[in-house]
């Protein structure tokens, strides 16, 4: 009898996650493995291209250092980013978790989530409006200061993190509020009790309980940015050339299929190495 009812729980349960199961199969596996493939290609298999099986592609990323170059660069972005999503974001989140109540902290919330609302692109473009010269900023100081002054941050390493971190800071905030409602006030009213000042209350309970928090924000943030090409592309021009970039040129100005997948394939292996580098050392310090 128990074991009929154990089969009849496993088959409900495998029934629950099936789709699931085939939706990561169909959306994911599929097409990294159709990826993995074409990475090996000497040619983009259509039409009459003939094709061989071949580790050039990812010989050339070791052969030519540029390749190398954009990757740190691009590795240096995305911490850049988010560490500023991290230093603005939970400052706010901490506000919005233990400060603020009722219909303001859904006002805020709502302020919070509404670059998801929006397109990517039409983001982007509006910070474009506001960086460039003669833009919303020049407007604004022309009329606050006696004296005129011009700020064009447009095409420029800046205006890439300051696109970036406004599309990405949405993450950290609703982790790290998260994190910290799950923190009973208790605590911190009785570190207060006893005198603890407020830096030994920070550094010594709110942030080693919110550090979950922060480490799923920091990844959700670090691993798109590191690929990212849209705000680079707009927001950089010239000076937004990434790795990112360069394996969109591969797939639509230069048609070469096989090595961009093969720099997609070298990106997806750096970061996950770099998680996987990274995790012991984020389990400790929880």
């Amino acid at each position: 009898m128990s074991s009929t009812l154990a089969r009849r729980d496993g088959l409900r349960a495998a029934t629950m996650i099936s789709p699931a199961y085939i939706w990561l199969t169909v959306a994911v596996f599929l097409p990294l493995a159709a990826m993995l493939f074409f990475s090996f290609l000497s040619e983009a298999p259509f039409g009459d291209r003939e094709w061989f099986v071949t580790a050039a592609n990812y010989m050339e990323f070791f052969e030519k250092g540029f390749y190398l170059k954009l990757l740190v660069r691009s590795l240096t972005l995305g911490l850049v980013v988010t560490g500023f999503c991290i230093l603005i974001g939970f400052p706010c989140a901490f506000v919005l978790a233990k400060t603020i109540k009722g219909r303001w902290r859904e006002a805020l919330f709502l302020l919070v989530i509404l670059p998801f609302w929006s397109n990517s692109l039409v983001r982007i473009f509006s910070w474009a409006i506001v960086l460039r010269g003669n833009g919303v900023i020049d407007s604004v100081l022309d009329l606050i200061l006696p004296f005129e002054v011009s700020v064009n941050l447009m095409f420029s390493y800046p205006a890439i993190v300051i696109g970036l971190v406004h599309s990405y800071l949405p993450y950290v905030i609703l982790t790290s509020y998260l994190a910290l409602q799950a923190i009973d006030d208790n605590l911190i009213d009785a570190a207060r009790s006893m005198g603890a000042p407020r830096r030994m209350i920070l550094w010594r309970i709110i942030i080693p309980l919110a550090l979950p928090g922060l480490i799923a924000g920091a990844v959700l943030i670090f691993v798109p940015v590191v690929g990212s090409f849209m705000e680079p592309r707009i927001l950089g021009g010239r000076s937004g050339t990434f790795f990112g970039t360069v394996i969109e040129d591969q797939f639509v100005a230069v048609f070469n299929w096989p090595l961009g997948a093969a720099l997609s394939f070298i990106l997806l292996g750096v970061v996950l190495l770099i998680l996987a580098v990274s995790s012991p050392v984020l389990r400790r310090a929880q």
